[in-house]
């Protein structure tokens, strides 16, 4: 691999293991994940226009290799859990540790795409950003993230 590949790698590998850890609850698992994401990244690096943020373009990769990764193995659908991933402080609203705690076990029932657009927007990714990454429009990010929200609400408070 080159230097310049490496470099890529070792400035964005954060984002990388996030999506390993959303999707991988398995350290195995995991594994092959980040090596499979850093092999399409690698493969497709010739094809990166500029015409986004690399991150942007990053976790495009990363999140379609995540969900398809399992489509080719068919694998059982497991829990998932999402140990590792930096949520958003809630002390301010009184949750406090239990809350995050119920948060995360919330998110684990969510589908894979709706996963990866919650992670997103944990992440503080704009809408255009998320519509990037996902594929989806705009509006459509918009609405799937109201949705969410209302998912895990409904969740956290029956």
């Amino acid at each position: 691999m080159d230097k310049g590949f490496i470099d890529i790698l070792n400035e964005h590998r954060n984002l990388i293991y996030k999506v390993c850890n959303l999707y991988c609850d398995d350290p195995e698992d995991r594994k092959d994940l980040f090596q499979e994401i850093v092999f399409q990244i690698w493969k497709s690096l010739g094809s990166f226009r500029n015409e986004a943020a690399l991150s942007t373009w990053m976790y495009r990769i990363a999140l379609n290799t995540a969900i398809t990764h399992f489509k080719k193995e068919k694998r059982a659908v497991k829990p998932i859990s999402v140990t590792g991933i930096d949520l958003p402080d809630l002390d301010d609203s009184g949750a406090g540790e239990e809350g995050l705690q119920q948060l995360a076990r919330a998110i684990e029932h969510l589908d894979k795409i709706d996963k990866s657009i919650i992670l997103l927007y944990l992440e503080e990714k704009s809408y255009d950003e998320i519509s990037e990454i996902t594929g989806l429009s705009k509006s459509n990010v918009g609405v799937r993230i109201n949705r969410i929200k209302t998912k895990l609400s409904q969740t956290l408070n029956p």
